[in-house]
């Protein structure tokens, strides 16, 4: 079994709405059917016992070891703790080759699962040992290496439960929520309206502490000290005990409490000294330890936190107690887990001298033993929830606390005997405030109930019934898109949306192009959606990107479909047939979001069928308006776009706007059909996103068909009395519609000049020039930089075989060189002719004709 080209599909696609790895498995005859391998599901469940049934319905001697490749990645991620469900295998037309399918919920994860995966197959088929057990940590390691902590899961979950979009920036807890103008960042527990001030003055817990005085919240006294005997003084003026630690530490490091002698003060700067050079001295509060979490204006959770302790039983030894309350599966080693495991180290060591204990002595029964004087979760403590108990008082002080030094976030750090009253009558005092506080103890808490803290935040960045989004416009077909998608881009804009946009041509940003080349897959649209300046976003949705990572959006407002006809680039990439091609482009359509609307083409039947996989509601439009399509849908009193009397007419119930294609440029008047479906498809699209109508007379009004506004899209040039046409139109449909358009059009004698792309097959390529041969006089044919794997000259023989007993065609040449084909053509040019030509380099190209145009 060979395993090759390897994807990730990181948006919904081909296969599911799940983040899936693909794989290309190739298995050899002999293991195309596993139930004639004699023993073998016998080997692979001795190695894996946990696999599920080869089939749902019981055993079938048909399935391929790919078949078995998918089920083990998939349940190697399952025994791992991974939330993965969906997988999938596919024969392929080609004998042997299968497309393999894997659901993943991280991308590293989903692909050492199915290497895993291979070796496991591998080894069950060879009768060799497998580490299952090892596999399984691989996987569980990698999966809490990348997960997101339990913190920011907690808000990512919060956020998708609101239906509010988000993406990792980073491997760690950088994260987005919404798109464009819309979107919010956080950072762990801290979010992008925080301030670097607010959170530059929580790490000076000096300047914190003065802060807090000045606002009448109860503080503990203290000062910074600049060495060991500075601090013994320090201690000395505030009274002993004291707490020693870093200026601006975090997490309880280099934190040592109740400090009362002063050899217990020079340890305890030594170790505070270990993580900061600035220490702090301050007046130890007696007390329970208490974290009060503060978002907004809003005191949200609150726990006691216990420092890390056990419990003797009068049996084991502190160290063999410390082992077994470590075997709690809740704790790990570090913050992806609810618990962190107690750390035997010199601090746990000196604690438990000063308890009179050593790390063999062993505890009377019920006897509390403390392994560290600080109660942070970080070091191994517990929390208990106590948000009920905290009384107002107490809460206003926290909320205080927050905004004296500016958090939107804050954990505030209190010590006080208990938060059932005022922290003044009970002699307590806030020790710290906290920016990017852990949520841990109030998601999990160890005694208690969890607190919705993820909500909160998400609450305090986005109002209610605010998801985060921005209208997405998604188009796709076989023709047209490009078109349609700068058409519908422009509508927006004139409505006064900042809008991105991504085509075959580039990306664009309010009309500024910020990439170039083909920018129709879904890393241009994912950097359109992380642009803070987009209020609206146009994607030009091509087979090759849905096909290498799926889309770039979990949802779409609109989705597009401009045609299907007989299809393009058919046979590459296991998309062989014109159905197939159907189910692929239909993937924006079934990823409409609720309330979204699908604009289909009501001529096209395979775009029809469509409908019944869209969560919205359609539009459906065909320039004629007795369509049988079209005439159901506005009789049930739903939105169809047609042409009526020389008028484009979008229409829904007894409503109906009307606007005269004299008015839209773009269809030269109604003459060019394909751009009268274009602009159907735009109308459409911008009425479904909200668009007022006066928004989009104006655009359609505004927008010509000019090389520098649609370049290769029908661009129209005088020369010399001649009509010189530009289009990048490459498929058999394109040159039908194109030649529709140019048979309206006066002309004394008609030529073409056409090259063809290599990754077509031989048909379409010979298709083109049957179409061409019945409409032109002169043919120019010419070889470009496209061949695609052709050897030299196959495609321009295949375009000549094309014209064999062509009805129109009296004269044809072959020219080598796209510029050289132009400049031929344009120089046998007289008044009243017209000449196509078909451009492959579309900038370079008009530029080229542009600048032999000018020089006449």
């Amino acid at each position: 079994m060979e395993v090759s080209r390897v994807r990730a599909l990181r948006g919904p696609n081909l296969w599911s709405h799940h983040t899936s790895v693909e794989a290309i498995v190739a298995c050899a005859l002999d293991e195309q059917c596993v139930g004639a391998m004699p023993g073998f599901e016998t080997r692979l469940r001795a190695r894996f016992p946990e696999l599920g049934p080869l089939q749902p319905n019981g055993h079938d001697d048909t399935i391929a070891m790919a078949h078995v490749l998918e089920l083990a990645a998939l349940g190697l991620q399952a025994q791992a703790g991974c939330p993965v469900t969906f997988s999938r295998t596919t024969a392929t037309l080609e004998s042997g080759i299968f497309q393999v399918v894997v659901e993943y919920s991280e991308e590293s994860v989903g692909r050492l699962a199915l290497e895993l995966a291979q070796r496991l197959c591998a080894a069950a088929a060879a009768d060799l040992p497998f580490d299952l057990g090892g596999a399984l940590l691989q996987l569980r390691e990698l999966d809490e290496d990348m997960r997101l902590g339990p913190s920011t899961g907690a808000i990512v979950q919060a956020a998708l439960a609101r239906n509010i979009p988000y993406r990792r920036l980073t491997d760690g807890s950088l994260v987005m929520f919404g798109w464009g103008s819309r979107q919010r960042k956080i950072q762990a527990a801290e979010i992008d309206s925080t301030g670097a001030i607010a959170e530059a003055i929580a790490q000076d817990k000096e300047l914190t502490k003065r802060l807090l005085d000045a606002a009448g919240v109860p503080v503990p006294l203290g000062r910074v000290a600049i060495d060991a005997d500075d601090a013994w003084a320090a201690a000395l003026e505030i009274g002993l005990p004291v707490v020693v630690k870093p200026k601006d530490g975090n997490q309880g490091k280099g934190v040592t409490v109740n400090v009362g002698t002063r050899e217990q003060l020079a340890a305890a700067f030594v170790a505070a000294s270990e993580f900061r050079d600035d220490i702090l001295v301050e007046r130890y509060l007696p007390g329970n330890d208490f974290r009060l979490l503060v978002i907004g204006n809003k005191l949200v959770a609150a726990a006691r936190r216990d420092p890390p302790q056990v419990v003797g039983d009068g049996e084991r030894t502190v160290r063999e107690l410390v082992e077994l309350v470590n075997l709690d599966p809740r704790r790990g080693n570090g913050h992806a887990t609810e618990l962190t495991k107690i750390r035997f180290d010199d601090i746990a060591l000196a604690s438990l001298a000063s308890q009179g204990y050593v790390a063999e002595s062993v505890p009377p029964l019920g006897q509390r033993v403390i392994l560290r004087n600080n109660a942070n979760l970080s070091t191994g403590g517990a929390a208990t929830d106590v948000t009920d108990d905290v009384h107002p008082a107490v809460a206003a002080r926290a909320v205080a606390a927050a905004h004296m030094v500016g958090l939107d976030i804050c954990g505030v750090d209190l010590v006080c005997d208990s938060v059932l009253k005022p922290i003044e009558e009970l002699g307590g005092g806030i020790v710290e405030v906290n920016a990017a506080p852990g949520l841990r103890m109030h998601l999990s808490p160890s005694f208690g109930k969890g607190r919705p803290v993820g909500e909160a935040i998400i609450g305090a960045l986005f109002a209610d019934g605010d998801d985060g989004r921005i209208p997405v416009v998604a188009v796709t077909g076989t023709n047209g898109k490009t078109t349609t998608v700068r058409l519908i881009a422009h509508l927006l804009t004139a409505a006064g949306l900042r809008t991105g946009m991504t085509n075959t041509d580039g990306v664009y940003i309010e009309g500024r192009r910020i990439d170039s080349g083909d920018c129709s897959g879904p890393r241009s649209a994912r950097n359109v959606l992380l642009h803070p300046d987009v209020d609206a976003a146009v994607f030009e949705t091509a087979r090759g990107g849905m096909l290498r990572e799926g889309l770039a959006f979990d949802r779409c407002q609109v989705a597009v479909v401009t045609n299907i006809g007989a299809g393009d680039h058919l046979g590459l990439n296991y998309i062989t047939t014109v159905e197939d091609l159907a189910v692929l482009k239909r993937v924006i359509v079934q990823n409409v979001a609720n309330g979204g609307v699908a604009v289909l083409n009501a001529t096209d039947p395979a775009v029809v069928k469509m409908a019944g996989n869209c969560r919205g509601s359609v539009t459906f439009f065909a320039a004629d308006g007795g369509h049988p399509v079209l005439s159901t849908h506005r009789a049930q009193g739903l939105r169809v776009v047609y042409v009526e009397d020389g008028m484009l007419v979008a229409s829904e119930g007894a409503q109906a706007h009307r606007l005269p294609l004299s008015q839209v440029p773009v269809t030269r008047g109604g003459a060019i059909g394909f751009q009268v479906e274009n602009a159907m498809a735009s109308v459409a699209a911008a009425w479904a996103v909200g668009v007022p109508w006066e928004a989009i007379a104006a655009g359609l009004a505004s927008f010509a068909n000019e090389s520098d506004n649609a370049p290769g899209r029908f661009n129209v040039f005088e020369h010399r009395g001649a009509t010189v046409i530009a289009d990048y139109g490459h498929n058999p449909d394109a040159i039908l519609a194109l030649v529709a358009a140019v048979e309206a059009m006066p002309a004394r004698r008609r030529s073409v000049v056409i090259s063809g792309a290599g990754d077509r097959r031989d048909e379409d390529i010979r298709q083109q020039t049957e179409i061409l041969g019945a409409a032109f006089d002169e043919v120019l044919l010419y070889q470009d930089q496209c061949q695609r794997g052709r050897a030299d000259g196959e495609v321009v023989g295949l375009l000549r075989q094309g014209l064999a007993g062509a009805k129109r065609t009296t004269h044809i040449d072959q020219i080598n060189g796209e510029f050289l084909a132009i400049d031929t053509a344009l120089a046998r040019l007289g008044a009243g002719d017209l000449c196509l030509i078909l451009i492959d380099q579309v900038e370079e190209a008009l530029a080229h004709i542009a600048a032999r145009i000018a020089q006449g």
